[in-house]
């Protein structure tokens, strides 16, 4: 299956399960990949025939910075459902989000999730 990749986008939100997270917010990190064939926009070179990735990152964008959900599950949720449904081409999608700053008493880079969406 083909693929484009959309690495490292990073949206400052509100999400989270503790309220400092929600008063103060904090930086996110997300990567998409999009499962489609590329085989007709290879040929025609097209924008038609493929995915707008400026588009699917305004969709990312808007869910992020966003009214603010508890869990990095419900966001990555919307952001699969978000994209699986504006963009038909697409087959399925791969969302990873991390949060660089989780509030974790410790030293650790980030804390994240991955989900696989499909049609």
């Amino acid at each position: 299956m083909d693929s484009i990749i959309l690495r490292n986008m990073t949206f400052y939100g509100y999400h989270g399960a503790f309220p400092e997270e929600k008063a103060i917010g904090q930086r996110f990190s997300v990567s998409l990949t999009l499962y489609l064939d590329l085989r007709e926009a290879g040929a025609s070179d097209r924008l038609a025939d493929t995915v707008n990735y400026a588009k699917v990152y305004e969709d990312v964008k808007r869910i992020l910075e966003g009214p603010a959900y508890n869990l990095l599950e419900r966001v990555a949720e919307r952001v699969a459902e978000e994209v699986l449904t504006r963009h038909p081409r697409l087959c399925g999608v791969r969302v990873a989000i991390e949060k660089p700053s989780a509030p974790i008493p410790g030293a650790l880079e980030s804390v994240g999730i991955v989900i696989e969406r499909w049609r």
